[in-house]
């Protein structure tokens, strides 16, 4: 049983953990939002829907002034891609994503949260709800959704691959899965389906690191899965890496392709890149009408 000193210690290294992800995901919206200054268009959407009373967790930069004005009233000028819209995101926290090639490098798993709540920021700021697949986390706006969604990112798991959460994804909403998805694809197939059967498009972004697109291992190695569940060892790393990377790309093929039997996007994000263009990409994607 965990004692209360080692709770708290606990529990304050987890608040330490917090400001530093918020402060690098916001930085990282500020970019794209500087990025996408200046382009012809209007909030998310082209095509004006209806006026709605202001709402409680919408910012002040959504309220239409002009309109708001002729009446005692504040409203909220929709675009017909905003009505009724809610994200859900399903970020893989397993001890995979944890790797990291460089000893100083961004692990696979940091990257991903970053992204994600970078996205999420986005997307409640101009008036979306965001959630978590699962029942952890039902969509919402507001700043404080930003705060709840810090938090569960900051959770580790402790499987060496993660699996998609599929449950309680609401119909005809959107969806982005971030992993390496170097685990069971059986898995992600039945997500994938699952999403695609109740209406959900999405996009599906696979985080991967340099090293394990490259393979760059000589000689004597040993290969140890993050959670230490695996172990190979080899006097000959150079032997394998033809068909590590034949099994690679094939597995990236089969993702490209359930994301095509599906309606959904598939991106693929190197950590050796820079989380920006990355950002910039997924901003996009989910700003289409899927």
């Amino acid at each position: 049983m965990i004692s209360y000193p080692q709770l708290r210690a606990r529990a304050e290294s987890e608040a330490a953990r917090l400001p530093p992800l918020l402060a690098q995901a916001e930085h990282l919206a500020g970019t794209v939002l500087l990025g996408e200054h200046g382009r012809r268009r209007s909030g998310l959407g082209d095509d004006f829907w209806q006026y709605r009373p202001v709402q409680p967790g919408d910012s002040l930069r959504m309220i239409d002034w002009r309109r708001s004005a002729k009446s005692d009233a504040q409203f909220v000028r929709q675009r017909e891609w905003q009505v009724a819209q809610s994200v859900m995101l399903w970020v893989d926290q397993s001890a995979s994503m944890e790797f990291a090639s460089e000893k100083n490098g961004v692990s696979k798993g940091e990257r991903a949260r970053v992204l994600a709540l970078a996205v999420a920021i986005l997307l409640i700021r101009s008036g979306e709800r965001v959630g978590l697949t699962g029942t952890t986390l039902p969509p919402r706006r507001g700043e404080g959704q930003i705060l709840r969604l810090t938090e569960m990112f900051l959770k580790d798991e402790d499987a060496d691959y993660g699996t998609p959460e599929a449950r309680a994804m609401l119909p005809h909403s959107r969806a982005l899965f971030v992993s390496d998805f170097l685990g069971d694809l059986d898995a992600v197939e039945a997500a994938l389906l699952k999403a695609a059967d109740r209406g959900i498009r999405g996009v599906l972004l696979q985080v991967l690191d340099p090293a394990e697109e490259s393979f760059p291992y000589r000689g004597r190695a040993i290969f140890e899965s993050m959670a230490q569940s695996l172990v190979h060892e080899t006097h000959k790393a150079s032997d394998l890496q033809e068909r590590y990377l034949k099994r690679l790309a094939e597995r990236k093929e089969r993702l490209r392709a359930l994301c095509a039997t599906t309606g959904w996007q598939y991106g693929l994000h190197d950590t050796s890149h820079s989380a920006q263009s990355a950002l910039l990409w997924l901003h996009r994607a989910l700003e289409r009408r899927l």
